[in-house]
């Protein structure tokens, strides 16, 4: 007879069973597979619910079924919760190896937060008003590269590149201005169709759900390759993802109303109730707090972001990957980048004794973020941490 076991969670846990992020494991001499995270314990799902779906590499098999589906699987995974799994089915997380949890197909960073956006506006733009003029009423982003996404831990390697020099001539090397972006990403798991765009009450119809994500960027190559194109090798060379994607309905207690937009936006970025999350991130570098960005004051919504990046008739696939940008609030505890709580490096900050700017060698980075759960209680999303290595020779 096989045997079944209970799995005992604690009422702080993060990851209860009102919760249930996803993502993909690798047990000891086995294969990857999809699993939820309860407690301390990964959940194999090709073996909890009986299912080869889930014997899988990455979620994209699953996320492709639709919404559904997923409310499907969810409820079958609650109510499972609340009793026992075959024992088989059930590994402690630190006794597996956590991987990239989608294939991810394409990836886009928005700049959503007014305040990071005012913030980076006063220090590269002193004299002129922070805000361009387009910044109020579109969600701005960029294509980043899908190939350089990686798993949460995955170490960071200092990139090359071009950087304006002391004369004023370029020159080449490792980046001196090596930063953070602390970001929340929206994972799609279902497809649109190419030439309709997604209106923003249809967002639950197309994003499976969220993880948090680090934007690591090369702030001295950003800045002299930018213009006029907009950001390319400071930027292009690793975005961190966490290995748990909480799926959108474990955040319906984190729903908040949107904060005000002025000017009012154009019809296809309306909503008839605008939402946001009450989501609030911790930013620790070398084990110390540095910053608590909350993505409450995010101006642009999940939706509005979805409805621009598709209103031109671009598709979204299973497995596409939007950014918010940096989360940052008004005050400098708040802010989401090193860029802005060193002022551009003229302000440094306190870490471990040491006044610091940027980030150095053998530093490590880690991003964690908890919201209102469905019980009343906090969830905790998936962690996003990395280290820095020495550029290459």
């Amino acid at each position: 007879m096989n045997s079944r076991v209970r799995i005992e969670v604690p009422a702080d846990s993060g990851f209860g069973p009102r919760h249930l992020p996803y993502g993909v494991f690798q047990p000891s001499g086995g294969e990857p597979r999809v699993g939820v995270r309860l407690g301390d314990c990964v959940v194999d799902l090709a073996v909890a619910l009986d299912d080869p779906m889930f014997a899988r590499p990455s979620l994209n098999a699953f996320m492709a079924q639709g919404p559904t589906i997923w409310r499907e699987v969810r409820e079958r995974l609650q109510a499972a919760a609340d009793g026992e799994f075959p024992a088989a089915a059930v590994h402690s997380v630190s006794a597996v190896r956590l991987l990239l949890p989608v294939e991810v197909g394409d990836y886009v960073d928005f700049y959503a937060s007014i305040d990071h956006a005012t913030n980076a506006g006063r220090i590269f733009r002193p004299d002129s008003e922070p805000l361009l003029p387009n910044w109020r009423h579109l969600p701005v982003g960029y294509h980043g590269r899908a190939g350089t996404v990686v798993v949460s831990g995955t170490e960071v390697i200092r990139p090359c590149g071009q950087r304006r020099g002391a004369s004023g001539a370029p020159d080449f090397g490792p980046t001196q201005r090596l930063d953070i972006e602390a970001e929340l990403g929206f994972v799609v798991g279902a497809d649109s169709e190419r030439g309709t765009a997604v209106e923003t009450g249809a967002f639950a119809d197309h994003v499976f759900g969220v993880a948090l994500v680090n934007d690591w960027s090369a702030r001295d190559i950003q800045a002299w390759e930018a213009q006029p194109l907009g950001p390319f090798l400071g930027k292009s060379f690793a975005t961190s993802l966490a290995a748990w994607v909480t799926p959108l309905d474990a955040l319906r207690e984190a729903r908040i109303p949107l904060p005000e937009q002025d000017p009012r936006p154009l019809p296809y970025l309306r909503d008839s109730a605008p939402w946001g999350l009450d989501i609030e991130l911790r930013v620790e570098w070398n084990g110390q707090l540095v910053a608590t960005p909350p993505y409450s004051r995010m101006y642009w919504s999940p939706a509005q972001m979805l409805a621009h990046m598709t209103v031109n008739g671009a598709s979204v696939r299973t497995g596409d990957l939007f950014a918010s940008g940096t989360i940052s609030g008004p005050q400098r505890h708040e802010r989401g980048s090193l860029l802005e709580l060193s002022w551009g490096g003229t302000e440094p900050v306190d870490v471990g004794g040491a006044k610091r700017t940027y980030l150095e060698d053998g530093d490590e980075v880690v991003i964690t973020a908890s919201a209102p759960a469905v019980d009343g209680g906090r969830l905790t999303l998936g962690e996003v941490r990395g280290s820095i290595r020495p550029a290459r020779p």
